[in-house]
């Protein structure tokens, strides 16, 4: 008869206890430990608050979804806009007209009407679109009004939102933005400023933002993405040339928006002061663009609103108790008019070229 071995009962039992034992002290040293890891992570809270407003304007936008997100999902989510809340449609925006076609042809068309678009591959909407120019000149706008018009879901996507300070955790957001924008298609992703983000890559760049920038741009358009997903990239940036090759490549659809000229600046002056009461208001605002070479939409509207202003100090420069009386029911302030446009005007150069000088200044502080 060959040997055998046999473990005792009451050794059994002894070790059955024990590995309970073992299991259920591990229960409660999980939770500890989760609860610390929790109260050392200082970005805590900031994604419990993005969750919380996710999941608020998922609710206002009446998105039904057919699998739950993801805490990545959740997170990238906050940076869902209600289009229908936004005020500024095209006619909001002067002397753009041929690019705004040119996004209604490449953008809108292909979001509203995606049958004119499926007999040829020619016909295939880009997967990202660069706007581009001096600052001021209405990219973002542009922006706005595109989500407004093309009723896709847009998503104002925040540098904040993609970054974590753990290892492995920025990853897994970026794959999130597609998987995200997958689940609520047809998706227009807009990222402001994204010289800032997807600036051209070096050797200097940190490990961890090259394999972000890396996995974003295989998402994006990469050997795995599916061409069939409604998905758009739209960035907007005052430095093109920082912007990495390899992903303005997949922006073929580049729009430069320029300092306006002087027709155009006629255009934006009739949008801003559509509304406002002005003496011989055709004149003035033909004058003022005539005048006003160099500004930006955004200088143009600052001006007016310069302009504007005289009015309230003279009112209560001609009616002393008027700065005193708090609620008058209706102050009668006068009409606008052409001086106001040019004292306005130089008030601005002057206020533009203490800016250039001051500026100058901190160059040449640098230098030194």
């Amino acid at each position: 008869m060959g040997n055998s071995f046999s473990v005792p009962a009451k050794t059994k039992g002894e070790i059955i206890v024990t590995l309970v034992g073992f299991g259920v002290s591990l229960v409660p040293a999980y939770y500890i430990f989760n609860t610390l890891l929790k109260r050392l992570d200082p970005t805590d809270s900031e994604k419990k608050k993005s969750e919380a407003i996710a999941q608020k304007m998922i609710e206002r936008l009446g998105i039904c979804l057919e699998e739950p997100l993801s805490e990545y999902e959740l997170c990238i989510a906050s940076n869902l806009v209600d289009t229908n809340s936004m005020v500024i449609e095209w006619k909001d925006i002067g002397g753009l007209e041929h690019i705004i076609e040119e996004i209604n042809e490449v953008i809108i068309l292909p979001f509203t009407r995606p049958d004119l678009f499926s007999s040829s591959e020619l016909l295939q909407p880009p997967k990202g679109v660069l706007l581009y120019g001096p600052p001021g000149c209405g990219k973002t706008m542009l922006a706005k009004a595109t989500a407004k018009a093309s009723g896709a879901r847009f998503i104002n996507l925040q540098a904040s939102a993609l970054f974590d300070k753990w290892y492995g955790e920025s990853q897994k957001r970026a794959e999130a933005i597609f998987s995200l924008a997958a689940k609520l298609e047809p998706t227009i992703i807009f990222i402001d400023e994204i010289d800032a983000f997807l600036r051209a890559r070096n050797t200097n760049d940190h490990e961890s933002t090259a394999m972000v920038k890396a996995q974003f741009m295989s998402l994006w358009d990469g050997l795995t993405t599916d061409a069939s997903h409604k998905i758009l990239i739209m960035g907007a940036t005052n430095r093109p040339m920082d912007v990495d090759p390899a992903f303005r490549r997949r922006m073929p659809c580049m729009l430069q928006i320029n300092l306006p000229t002087e027709s155009e600046r006629e255009k934006i002056l009739q949008v801003v002061l559509r509304n406002e009461d002005i003496t011989n208001k055709a004149s003035v605002v033909k004058e003022m663009a005539a005048n006003c070479d160099g500004l930006s939409g955004s200088d143009l509207k600052e001006l007016c609103r310069h302009a504007a202003l005289f009015r309230v100090r003279d009112y209560i420069n001609n009616e002393p108790a008027a700065r005193e009386m708090v609620g008058e029911a209706n102050p009668v302030l006068r009409k606008m008019n052409l001086q106001d446009f040019k004292r306005a005007l130089e008030k601005f150069r002057n206020m533009s070229l203490l800016s250039g000088l001051f500026s100058l200044e901190m160059h040449t502080a640098e230098d030194n």
